[in-house]
């Protein structure tokens, strides 16, 4: 009801003078009755007393029934045992049972087969079927199967599981059920049941009536948050519409496990709803629901055929009915529900606050009335703990109370006495053994002032009767108690030993230690209280093992155990009292109770009272009383969750409850009335004001005067500014990074290539403020423009629709958004849900409790299946407290998670003058020793707040505390401005914060000022606060000195006018509708900001923010999400300056000192800052209320220097988007975007007490014109905590983490196991999440829960789906919104190419045009190509460091020395980036539709679809046989020749010249590749246009697995294994060689078919593996589309390139074509000619015919092409290459020809000094390292190197060039090589004349004569080099070319390559011409 002050969902229907006026009514009432409470107003305003009369039948028992019932779900209270004679399920809608009176008749039953089993309980198999023995056990059951509980008749205590079919079970409604049935048995697996009666005999249920689904199928069975199946929900039957309150025939869902109390408020009965059911939500939410309970409405009582019609039920009692019944708590139940922060679960609520029945009817009300009274209760779930304050029944009225009683673990089954049907309609109870029941003393609360928390402990709580709302019993400890049954490798985790688990003695002993350690001021922690009994248990374990003890020796006799616990408890100063007793544990509770209501005022109690029973019978038992003020209300309020204490304080507003603390309240601490003060201020000041700003408090103005005061333009105020910072760069860098692995991973699930745009949603918490501060950083980003997604002009505007907040339209919007997804398949999109970890809850458990409206809602859009099954969408969770998306249930892989950078890295990554400060960093500080710390704890503000509680012991701590500080402002207030009395009744804390705010504006010229954040989380207190505050500012004339904020998540900010104006003159451009839309537009404000709403919701506040009072933030917030994000308001980026005097003043090792000295030097820097133009500043944003402190100004995200490293492969992307001055936008919000440096913490924790300027250090400056600057200083906020918040954050001993990381990390999860290891303080965030992924599992209401897997019981991870965590504001929206950023311009990257963009070298060596040729032919002629000359020179730019080719025109040229360059500087190619056509090759990253079967990554059809052929020719060159083996897919085998028998390849088919087929190319396509499995452009499927090719690749043996694996679908040619090192020369010499030999198989195959042999087609393609795109130049259809305006150049595939070249008439005469390299200047360059006679590269049409006597050099490792075509042309062949047509080649950094990375054979030492090439050489025989490499690799490398020591004549010196013969070889850029053919008829180059400088003689064949060589003139000096494969071959050439006739020999001449003789080192001799 209380929501209704609110703004309730109802308002639509209530007008609001009658709601106003029944709301009225109602308070008065309640304040004015002491007996009957009036009726609530929802009652009176909805709820209709004329109900059917027919409900109407006095059946107490039904009642009792119905109020059992609602807490037998969750497996929580069992009430199944009830003994009554009707038994509670079987009501009397059964129809047929036989008349009770008769006796039963056995139905006839089939009977069973022979040796079945008939237990009951059990099936015919002889399976356990009790939910007893299956309540742990994993149970598969198929889809559309539910678990159900059975009724049997014979065993009424027990509940038999079955699974069911769906289909056959009724809906929500109690409708659909189709007739029949299908079900599974569980126990022994049968399926198939068709006949429900089929199966009643399966599973024994021996029943005497007809079976009917109806009546046995009782209800659904759940999984509690520990996984323990127990009963849930009632199965809806149609007929039990009429028994069921509403509350249970309303939607309970089995899937959602719906906890037990939810359902009592959600009831629909004759169409009504309680008017609460939506408002109320958060309470129903079902973390911990169940522990309050209520009747919804009217309806509830009034349709129960049970209600006693004349009495009526007090209001406030009606609440508590349900606890009266008693109720079974199992304690291992306990264990599975009970919220680790204590807070209560389900099972718990029934005893946490039974309330007596008064069922006193008023003496005036007509019993019409009563029936629609009696069942109005307040419509609230209250928790147990809190009594409503019902008044005491007046004397003589009969209350007998039914007992409520916990049952133990050890026994699980007992059945409980059910009270029975008393004819008179009052409850009575059965007899229950004295021993074992407490009654409760009357008036318990009222005397004492203390309402006592029973902590259970271990063994059997005992019944407690009477008084029982007095009483708290909490299950805080009791998983402490119970130590799990662990596996043998988790107890080494712990290092426990088996034997040593603590006997209930010791357990005890430590309770009783552990409570005395306490003291008075802590409560007990379940956490705390962990860490303690595993540190016993250790201690035990090591003891014994020193000892070899066993355990026996270390426990207590009976005698021994109560003497010892007082003993130590003596140590305590009577804080904790041992009581022992004998027979139970009721004993000593009573004892504990009678003796606190008898106590006498002056008696001081204990805190603890520990009641042991030391019984022989059952063992030791035990539990504690908590009776310390204090603590038990801690205790007790500890176990709401946030959303039910703040409905609490609700009801307490609204019932009047306060009014008592409200009066006393009302006067000041001097007793005057507090409003006629101020009244009388107000009169005494008249119209006068104080002065808004620039003068003193006592000074006064009119209020006009006021109202017009303007103020100056702050020209410092950078509002403007928006900048990404260095970490957000790393962070948004990491994120795509984990995009990238996503995509790699293999498991298909994100294919990059697919997208060619980048949209998103940011999905935020309902919070408009937070959504304005998001839409503003999208602006101030610019993000929307650079991704395309809208104008530069429309992007402002626009930006509103990429933000939605959590509200009721969100499923409009988000629909809107799926649609958007599904029509755009192209486009990435990605969802940013924001603040992530603020709801939880699951949308189905949300919907049946009604929870609050935006409950379950992210749950709805996160994981709804459209979002998890778009294969475009990527998911980004972010959060600063991730720790509830982190459990055993996470939807998202650990690998998944990116971390913000731990603030210790990044001491190196820049020098910003920003350091991030946050929750750690205020925990550390209270170590500096500084007077005035920055997180603090009132003691004077605390001990007042305890002096209140103990007076108010009925209202929750929260209220007083909120009253109290209200009045403490309050006159902190009067006492600055006209009380000075009450100075000495305020706090100094609260003086000082308000002297501050209400001074500071004084003293500034234009009015700037701090802000003051007040954390009230009840919105009602909030409303209260900002009202009182407000109304004393006005009245004592201070309303334009500063400014009272209401903030509310649900509201914009309201301001006043003249504020607003202020705020428009400091910002100085703003236009005139200009208003303030979140916290750091508010920059400068004096203000105090009241902040309301359950959690905060991440929004930034400005860097003027000063102080954060979170007082109200107390033992209620007991995890650590809760506790953290109310610190983590006060987070944020403060100055070096700011923290540099205590950093200095310490005592640092030298390496912090470096660290912390880096400070010293930037105060110049900062004031040249301070004078930068605004555009770029980013010193402080004046909005940002993150602040400017995240300015970090010396680094401008858009300075160059900065560029981030680049880590990604991606890097070009990532680097050019720093580039791209972010200085555009505005203000980034501290969270964001401010992002400082995060130095931090490493340097500010060291700050320690030393400091001489401690009082310096954190001065908040005032702002006299010479400090303006200083203002920029952004200091950390000073945080003023409660007693309890404080002694959790502040750190423990130094080092450890402060105690709140320990704590349960979110109230929606609970820790899986008692036992578990520490969180150690360097644990990092991974780490912990790690360990929270093991440690903690969902609840059952987390959207988690339902996330495992039901048949494997494994969960699944949904693969895009990634979580970005922080801390509070260090910058996560500006890392993401770049990660937008360059995940776009990746895309864009992933669909453009590097092409090799490099002009033709050797250009002015081109020879005249001898032959004219027609520009258009479409085709060489051969004639004409026959006549041209043979370009000799090279023109391949890759070759620019190679010798040139001597030519005629070689000798005109003189090469300059100064053009030379070094051959060992890797040379850096130019690249230039192309967009990919749809004719483009790919490599392995590249997936689409058209090409997944070409790709076939199909694991099923994996390598076995593939077949190994062996294939065996002899090659005339190598002298001997080689074995090829070719790995032939399926689907590729039609391109072979199989033998008939055996499968054994013959041959490769080939076509006939005379084919003519357009969807084919005739020639086989070779690929040489290596080390590019991956990146090699091996996929030709869209170069071909999809047509049909033969493509091999031909791959080194080694390499084969690799290419196997990425290209199954590959024809592959494997090398021999001794090639494995040889080079790109042995791959084409194999090819060549192969393909003659294949051409002769198929000229003999096709001949035999009639087919001439000259007919076969001779050619083969060789290209490149990084051949990526083909064009054509101008002379094909010159209308086409072109590629570039004006040029006439157009993509082609390469299947038209292949056919065009392939229709060449006489194309047989041709040895070689090819097509030339594209560069950027061939479109601007005057046109070629189209053909032309010259080397061709990396793309040939090699004619093997033809060319079969030349070969390639198979050793060589370089220039193997340019040696092949100078052999080609020298053997009178042609080459022709196709001008018309370009290649581009893709620049691809790994793999290819690499350089073998050269290491001695034999290691020496590990740090070699690099092996120069000269030392590649050695003499003969010497001591010379040896190196591990080929030969001919060594000698190619030296020989490159080596030209002035072996050609010294030649360099520089083109006239005279070095003579090679039969050979090219790279000798050197500066010497030319004249290329001649020992052959006879070979072309030749004309060398008449020529001097040759040198001679260069390379493995010479028989050829080579010395006639040959006597034609040669060499110069004076000339040098020769012969090179021979060995020794003698050496000796025998020079013998045989007779060189010693002209050349000198030395003998040191003689040299080999530096290998070992294993290695074949090659051999060479040097010598001189004579």
């Amino acid at each position: 009801m209380q929501s209704s002050i609110m703004g309730n969902s109802y308002a639509g229907q209530l007008k609001s003078a009658r709601f106003e006026e029944a709301l009225h009514n109602s308070i008065e009432a309640s304040l004015r009755c002491n007996t009957v409470v009036p009726r609530p107003i929802f009652s009176q305003l909805y709820l209709d007393p004329d109900q059917p009369p027919e409900d109407v039948k006095p059946k107490v028992e039904e009642l009792d029934k119905e109020l059992m019932h609602r807490y037998t779900q969750n497996g929580s209270l069992d009430f199944s045992t009830s003994q009554t004679v009707n038994e509670m399920d079987d009501d009397e809608e059964d129809e047929d049972t036989s008349d009770s009176n008769s006796p039963p008749i056995p139905y006839a039953q089939k009977p069973a087969p022979e040796g079945s089993c008939t237990t009951d309980g059990f099936c015919q198999a002889g399976k356990d079927l009790r939910l007893v023995s299956l309540c742990m056990e994993q149970i598969d059951i198929p889809a559309g199967f539910l678990l159900v509980g059975a009724k049997s008749p014979n065993l009424p205590e027990h509940i038999l599981v079955c699974a069911v079919d769906k289909r056959f079970l009724p809906d929500d409604h109690g409708k659909n059920a189709l007739l029949g049935f299908s079900g599974n048995c569980i126990g022994c697996g049968e399926r198939g049941f068709r006949y429900f009666t089929e199966f009643s005999n399966h599973i024994n249920l021996k029943l005497t009536t007809q079976p009917k689904k109806q009546k046995h199928l009782k209800y659904y069975l759940v999984r509690t948050s520990q996984g323990v199946l127990s009963k849930g929900p009632l199965i809806c039957w149609k007929e039990c519409r009429s028994r069921q309150s509403s509350a249970t025939s309303h939607s309970v869902k089995p899937s959602s496990s719906a906890s037990p109390s939810m359902t009592p408020e959600s009831g629909t009965a004759n169409g009504y709803k309680p008017g609460f059911t939506q408002t109320d939500s958060s309470v129903f939410n079902q973390a911990q629901s169940s522990s309050a309970v209520n009747l919804s409405g009217i309806q509830d009582l009034s349709r129960n055929k049970n209600v006693v019609r004349p009495l009526a039920l007090p209001v406030q009692l009606v609440g508590n009915t349900f606890a009266t019944a008693p109720l079974p708590l199992h304690a291992s139940d306990v264990a599975s529900g009970n919220n680790s922060g204590g807070r209560m679960n389900a099972m718990s609520s029934p005893i946490a606050r039974p309330v007596p029945h008064s069922m006193s009817p008023g003496p005036s009300c007509v019993p019409g009335e009563q029936a629609s009274m009696s069942s109005s209760g307040p419509p609230k779930k209250r928790h147990r703990g809190w009594s409503p304050g019902s008044p005491v029944p007046p004397p003589g009225l009969v209350v007998p109370v039914p007992a409520i009683r916990p049952l133990p673990r050890a026994e699980p089954l007992l059945s409980v006495p059910v009270p029975q049907p008393m004819l008179t309609g009052i409850l009575q109870p059965q007899p229950i053994p004295a021993g074992e029941t407490v009654i409760v003393p009357e008036n318990l609360l009222n005397d004492s002032g203390v309402r006592p928390v029973i902590l259970i402990g271990y063994g059997t709580l005992p019944y407690f009767y009477g008084n029982v709302g007095d009483i708290v019993v909490s299950p805080l400890l009791v998983n402490c108690y119970k130590i799990p049954q662990m596996e043998s490798k988790d107890l080494d985790l712990f290092g426990l030993a088996g034997s040593q688990l603590l006997t209930v003695e010791n357990m005890i002993i430590l309770t009783i230690q552990y409570l005395v350690r306490l003291g008075p001021d802590k409560i007990p922690l379940r956490e705390e209280f962990e860490q303690i009994m595993l540190k016993a248990m250790q201690e035990f374990t090591l003891r014994e093992q020193s000892l070899q003890m066993s355990a026996q020796c270390f426990s207590l006799s009976p005698t021994q155990l109560p003497w010892l616990a007082r003993l130590i408890a003596s140590v305590s100063q009577d804080m904790v009292h041992v009581v022992v007793s004998q027979n139970s544990l009721a004993e000593g509770i009573s004892e504990t109770l009678r003796s606190l209501s008898e106590m006498k005022c002056q008696q001081r109690l204990p805190d603890y009272v520990v009641a042991i029973c030391t019984s022989k019978i059952r063992g030791n038992e035990f539990c504690v009383v908590v009776l310390g003020q204090h603590q038990s209300r801690a205790l007790a309020e500890s176990m709401l969750t946030t959303s039910e204490f703040l409905k609490e304080i609700s009801y307490e507003l609204i019932t009047g409850k306060v009014s008592f603390l409200a009066s006393h309240f009302k006067n000041t601490s001097l007793g005057d009335e507090l409003d006629k003060l101020l009244e009388t201020m107000q009169q005494r000041r008249g119209d006068n004001v104080v002065i808004p700003f620039n003068g003193d408090i006592n000074e006064c103005v009119s209020s006009q005067e006021a109202a017009a005061m303007v103020c100056t333009q702050e020209l410092d105020l950078d509002t403007e500014t928006f900048q990404i910072y260095q970490p957000q760069l790393t962070i948004a860098r990491k994120l795509l990074s984990q995009v990238c692995a996503i995509a790699d991973s293999g498991n298909q699930s994100l294919d990059l290539g697919h997208f060619s745009k980048v949209d998103f949603i940011v999905v935020v918490p309902r919070s408009e403020v937070l959504v304005q501060q998001t839409i503003q950083r999208i602006r101030q980003s610019g993000v929307l423009v650079d991704l395309g997604l809208e104008e530069n002009g429309a992007a402002y505007q626009r930006a509103e629709k990429y933000v939605v907040r959590l509200d009721n339209e969100i499923q409009t919007k988000f629909d809107v958004f799926m649609k958007r997804v599904k029509q755009n398949p192209y486009t990435l999109f990605v969802l940013v849900h924001d603040n992530a970890h603020v709801d939880m809850t699951s949308a189905i458990s949300s919907s049946l409790s009604h929870g609050e409206p935006s409950y379950g809602l992210a749950d709805r859009v996160i994981n709804c299946r459209e979002v998890l099954e778009a294969f475009n969408l990527l998911v980004l969770q972010v959060s600063s407290f991730p720790y509830g998306l982190q459990t055993m249930q996470s939807r998202i892989s650990s690998a998944n998670e990116v971390h913000w950078i731990q603030f210790g890295n990044m001491e190196e990554l820049s020098q910003d003058e920003k350091l991030y400060f946050g929750l750690n960093e205020y925990s550390k500080s209270l170590q500096w020793g500084i007077t005035s710390p920055l997180l603090r704890c009132d003691e004077t503000f605390e001990k007042m707040v305890n002096t209140f509680l103990e007076r108010y012991p009925r209202l929750h701590s929260m209220v007083i505390r909120c009253y109290l500080l209200i009045q403490q402002y309050l006159e902190a207030l009067m006492a600055l401005t006209t009380m000075a009395s009450l100075r000495d009744h305020s706090t100094p804390e609260i003086l000082s914060i308000m002297d501050d705010i209400i001074g500071t504006p004084g003293k500034d010229k234009n009015g700037r000022g701090h802000m003051l954040l007040i954390r009230i989380p009840s919105v009602q207190l909030a409303m209260l606060a900002k009202e009182r505050l407000q109304e004393a500012r006005d009245k004592l004339g201070l309303q334009y000195r500063f400014e009272i904020i209401l903030g509310s998540p649900a509201s914009e900010l309201t301001i006043a006018k003249h504020f607003v104006k202020r705020l428009k003159a400091w910002r100085g451009n703003e236009q005139d509708d200009w208003f303030p839309h979140t916290y750091q537009d508010l920059e400068g404000l004096p203000c105090i900001v009241v902040l309301t709403g359950k959690d905060p919701l991440g929004e930034t506040f400005p860097r003027s923010l000063k102080y954060c009072d979170l007082r109200l933030i107390d033992s209620s917030y007991l995890t650590r999400t809760a506790l953290e994000q109310e610190v983590g308001l006060a987070c944020c980026y403060v100055s070096k300056e700011a923290i540099r005097g205590p950093i200095v003043a310490l005592d640092l090792s030298e390496k912090e000192q470096e660290k912390a000295s880096v400070g010293e030097n930037d105060a110049d820097e900062l004031l040249i800052d301070l004078e930068r133009p605004q555009s770029n500043s980013s010193a402080v944003t004046g909005t940002s209320g993150s602040i400017a402190e995240n300015g970090v100004s010396s680094s401008s995200a858009t300075d160059k220097s900065q560029k981030p490293p680049s880590s990604l492969n991606f890097q070009n992307v990532a680097n050019s988007s720093i580039d791209e001055g972010f200085a555009t936008g505005e203000t980034l919000k501290q969270e964001c975007d401010s992002l400082g440096n995060q130095i931090a913490s490493s340097t500010t924790s060291k700050l320690s007490a030393a400091s001489s300027s401690v009082s310096q250090t954190f001065r908040w400056p005032s702002q006299s014109a010479k400090e303006r600057n200083a203002l920029r200083v952004a200091l950390p906020r000073i945080v003023i905590l409660s007693k309890a918040a404080y002694c959790l954050l502040g750190s423990q001993k130094s080092g450890h983490p402060p105690f709140s990381s320990s704590l349960l990390p979110h109230a929606d999860v609970s820790w899986v196991s008692s036992l578990r290891p520490l969180l150690h303080k360097d644990m990092s965030t991974e780490e912990q999440s790690l360990y929270y992924r093991q440690w903690t599992a969902a609840r059952q209401h987390h959207a988690d829960y339902s996330n495992h897997n039901e048949t494997t019981g494994s969960r699944s991870f949904h693969p895009r789906r990634l979580l970005l965590t922080g801390p509070p504001q260090v910058g996560k929206t500006g890392s993401y919104l770049q990660f937008l950023r360059i995940l776009f311009r990746m895309l864009i990257r992933l669909l453009e190419v590097d092409v090799y963009d490099e002009e033709e070298i050797n250009i002015s060596h081109l020879e005249d045009k001898d032959v004219v040729q027609s520009n258009n032919d479409q085709w060489p002629d051969v004639e004409i190509i026959s006549k041209m000359t043979f370009d000799l020179s090279v023109h391949d730019p890759k070759y620019i460091l190679m010798s040139p080719v001597y030519t005629e025109q070689l000798q005109k040229i003189k090469q300059e020395t100064s053009k030379e360059m070094k051959a060992e500087e890797p040379r850096k190619r130019n690249t230039v980036s192309m967009m990919l056509t749809k004719y483009a090759a790919y490599n392995t990253f590249h997936h689409c539709e058209q090409c997944h079967q070409y790709m076939d990554i199909n694991t099923s059809a994996s390598m076995s679809d593939s077949t190994l052929h062996a294939f065996t020719f002899s090659s005339s060159m190598l002298g001997e046989e080689i074995q090829l083996h070719f790995i032939i897919p399926k689907s590729k085998e039609s391109y072979f020749v199989f033998s008939k028998q055996g499968k054994h390849l013959e041959s490769m088919r080939l076509p006939l010249v005379s084919d003519k087929n357009l969807n084919a190319v005739k020639s086989p396509i070779f690929t040489p590749s290596s080390g590019r499995h991956e990146h090699g452009l091996l996929n030709l499927y869209h170069a071909m246009e999809g047509i049909n090719h033969l493509h091999l690749l031909v791959v080194k043996e080694y390499e084969m697995p690799l290419y196997r694996k990425y290209w199954p679908n590959h024809i592959m040619l494997v090398l021999p294994g001794m090639f494995n090192n040889a080079g790109v020369g042995a791959a084409r010499f194999l090819i060549k060689e192969l393909s003659y030999h294949n051409l002769e198989l198929e000229r003999n195959r096709l001949e035999e078919l009639g087919v001439k042999r000259q007919c076969v087609w001779p050619f083969i393609v060789v290209m490149d593996d990084s051949c990526v795109l083909w064009n054509s130049h101008g002379v094909q259809d010159q209308s086409s589309q072109t590629m570039e305006q004006g040029s006439t150049c157009k993509n082609v595939s390469l299947k038209s390139v292949l056919q065009h070249i392939e229709a060449t008439p006489k194309i047989v005469h041709y040895a070689i074509l090819g097509i030339q390299k594209w560069n950027s200047k061939l479109n601007s360059n005057p046109p070629k000619t189209p053909f032309s006679r010259c080397h061709i590269h990396d793309f040939i049409l090699l004619n093997i015919d033809l060319t079969q006597n030349v070969q390639y050099d198979l050793n060589r490792y370089f220039c193997e092409d340019v040696d092949f075509n100078l052999r080609t042309n020298s053997s009178g062949l042609l080459i022709c290459c196709f001008n018309n047509f370009s290649l581009m080649k893709k620049h691809i950094q790994v793999g290819g020809q690499k350089d073998f990375d050269i290491k001695p054979k034999i290691m020496v030492s590990e740090s070699l000094t690099p092996i120069m090439p000269l030392q590649y050489v050695c003499a003969p025989d010497s001591e010379h390292t040896l190196l591990a490499a080929p030969a001919q690799f060594l000698l190619e490398k030296f020989l490159q190197h080596a030209t002035y020591k072996l050609f010294p004549k030649a360099i520089h010196n083109f006239k005279n060039p070095v003579l090679a013969v039969d050979c090219y070889l790279n000798i050197g850029l500066q010497v030319a090589l004249c290329y001649v053919s020992s052959r006879p008829h070979s072309v030749n180059v004309n060398y008449e004349g020529v001097f040759f400088s040198g001679l260069l003689l390379y493995l010479c064949d028989s050829f080579v004569g010395a006639d040959f060589l006597k034609k040669f003139k060499f110069l004076k000096g000339a040098t020769l080099c012969v090179i021979c494969q060995d020794r003698s071959s050496l000796r025998q050439t020079i013998v045989r070319l007779e060189l010693e006739d002209e050349w000198q020999f030395r003998l040191r001449d003689e040299f080999q390559t530096a290998n070992s003789s294993d290695d074949k080192p090659l051999y060479f001799l040097t010598g001189r011409h004579i």
